[in-house]
């Protein structure tokens, strides 16, 4: 397919271009008119709305965008890694509620970092710096004890890569982070949650505090959907966190201490020798 072609007879049109990581599509959202969702290969990807950077669409990015609201009172500026780009929704989410914030972004795909630069222009006051490259190769180059917040949210190919869910990753996570420091990760899985019951094991082998936010249905192994999971050397404000999400338009439930435990079933934790990817949604979960 021919690069950048344009569809559809709608203003704003919509914007298909191949990019490493499949053909990715920019669709206009109907009810906001400078919004656009990202697909990669059919696969929902982000949200951004351009006039209102702290509109968050998806469930899970209204999750994340909860945690990044209590690393540390608003508006304190903070320091922010992300690993995994898209289209930028929660590096815009922090520039636009915490000013003055420095921000990292990682994402292994350069011509969807170009995409959205040219359709989905970072503000350039927002002080968010985007190097193309590998996420833990890129997080092992950031100093130790820089980060306030570590975000990801990588996939290829609708999988996370499997060199990014082991404990060893994990240990570099926490090297990065300040002591008192969060690290949030959107996880996908389905039944028989295999993989989301291995990821709280390694992550609480790395982090003494860990809660885990999803939709009832999926933390019940009743269909595929994603889990915030949050971890950090300190106690985490679990009861605001629940009070917040349990307020979203989908409101979800969040697990943390001996319930966590019990759900994560005496999984064991995975390493670089055991790791493989994320399971692959089933087909149509995304019509």
């Amino acid at each position: 397919m021919a690069k950048n072609k344009r569809v559809g007879r709608a203003a704003p049109e919509s914007v298909v271009e191949p990019v490493d990581g499949g053909l990715a599509e920019l669709i206009p959202d109907r009810d906001r008119p400078r919004a656009w969702t990202l697909l990669l290969d059919g696969a929902p990807q982000s949200h951004v709305d351009l006039d209102d950077p702290r509109h968050l669409d998806f469930e899970y990015q209204r999750r994340l965008g909860h945690v990044a609201d209590l690393v540390a009172p608003l508006p304190q500026p903070l320091q922010v890694l992300h690993l995994g780009g898209g289209a930028f929704t929660l590096a815009r989410y922090v520039a636009a509620t915490r000013p003055r914030s420095t921000q990292q972004v990682v994402e292994i795909d350069a011509p969807l970092v170009q995409l959205v630069r040219k359709e989905l222009p970072l503000d350039p006051g927002a002080r968010i710096r985007v190097r193309s490259g590998d996420a833990r190769a890129g997080l092992a180059k950031i100093p130790d004890g820089w980060a306030d917040l570590i975000i990801a949210d990588v996939f290829s190919g609708a999988r996370t890569p499997a060199h990014l869910t082991s404990a060893e990753f994990l240990a570099d996570v926490r090297r990065v982070l300040k002591p008192a420091g969060w690290y949030a990760a959107n996880l996908a899985d389905g039944p028989p949650l295999t993989h989301l019951r291995g990821q709280i094991a390694t992550a609480a082998a790395v982090f003494p505090e860990l809660a885990l936010a999803a939709d009832p249905t999926v933390l019940r192994g009743r269909r595929f959907g994603n889990a915030v999971l949050v971890a950090s050397a300190l106690p985490l404000p679990v009861a605001e966190l629940t009070r917040r999400i349990a307020g979203d338009p989908h409101p979800g439930r969040v697990e943390h201490g001996r319930a966590l435990a019990d759900f994560t079933g005496g999984a064991a934790a995975v390493t670089d020798a055991s790791a493989a990817p994320s399971p692959a949604p089933p087909p149509g979960v995304f019509r």
